[in-house]
């Protein structure tokens, strides 16, 4: 009796947020650990089918950086970063968009239907979704000023175009995109998933975008994870240093989606089952909230 009370009090606690939640978009940038171990995939397509079926319309960006430089190893192509971006010419495009658009994208949608949702699987070129622009990187070169890093194939947003995302949300679908761009010139642009997250969370006026990571979520400076975080408090860690490296991109995509609209931020640890859940419809969350 004692467990069967400890689940009815479990689902008593998620009730206001169901509550509050419902009708509402959710963005969720889907990659690290999550992506790649069957037990994690399986929870997250379990939470993804259970959000849709109570009413909330959960969509999803993918990424896949380890599986695109496994294949390109495999044909026998060396990858190459520059500044952590990958480097990408016109052969490794092809690659990229073999990977993510195909390989990676379609195994999500399986696993999602697998668990009866209804998921459709897209990339950006797809109803001309997201529009990009080729992405150049500027180093201080001394007394020269900058110097400019060509990265080939590698895009960043400038448009989101939403009608084919609310047109399956209105069906009861679950898009699954992967980050892939066009540009007005019609070049086909590897883009960073948390930056395509961020835009599409902001044309949508999501409710969240929760992107997961292998990290229980920000850290202070002592190494403690941080349970919520303002605005302008982040802005002031990165501007001492706290926060750099991997997470520093994630972060500020968390921003641009703030100042977009987006009502609240998740940066949350994919490597714990269901993490979903224990973010969305528990008191405490699991992970770091960014708030305006």
């Amino acid at each position: 009796m004692k467990n069967v009370l400890e689940k009815t009090n479990v689902l008593i606690e998620a009730l206001p947020y169901i509550r509050n939640f419902y009708g509402k978009t959710f963005i969720i940038k889907y990659g690290g650990s999550a992506q790649t171990k069957e037990n994690l995939k399986n929870a997250f397509a379990q939470d993804i089918v259970l959000l849709n079926f109570i009413g909330i319309h959960p969509i999803i960006i993918h990424g896949g950086g380890p599986k695109i430089s496994f294949i390109m190893e495999k044909m026998g192509k060396k990858p190459e970063f520059i500044q952590g971006q990958r480097f990408t010419d016109k052969e490794t495009m092809d690659i990229v968009e073999m990977v993510l658009g195909g390989l990676i994208n379609k195994e999500i949608v399986s696993l999602i239907n697998s668990h009866g949702g209804k998921a459709v699987g897209l990339s950006g070129k797809d109803g001309n979704l997201i529009k990009a622009k080729k992405k150049i990187l500027k180093e201080s070169s001394g007394k020269d000023g900058k110097k400019i890093i060509e990265l080939g194939f590698v895009g960043e947003v400038t448009g989101v175009d939403t009608q084919l995302l609310i047109s399956l949300e209105k069906d009861g679908f679950i898009p699954i995109i992967s980050p892939i761009g066009v540009s007005h010139e019609g070049e086909t642009l590897n883009i960073n998933a948390d930056s395509v997250a961020a835009f599409i969370a902001t044309a949508l006026r999501a409710e969240k975008l929760i992107l997961l990571t292998d990290v229980p979520g920000v850290k202070d400076k002592n190494g403690n994870t941080i349970s919520t975080l303002t605005f302008q408090q982040i802005k002031k860690l990165i501007k001492q240093g706290t926060i750099v490296g991997g997470m520093l991109p994630k972060v500020q995509a968390c921003l641009e989606a703030i100042k977009g609209g987006v009502s609240k931020t998740h940066i949350i640890d994919g490597r714990v089952p269901h993490c979903l859940l224990l973010e969305i419809f528990t008191q405490k969350g699991i992970g770091t909230e960014i708030v305006s």
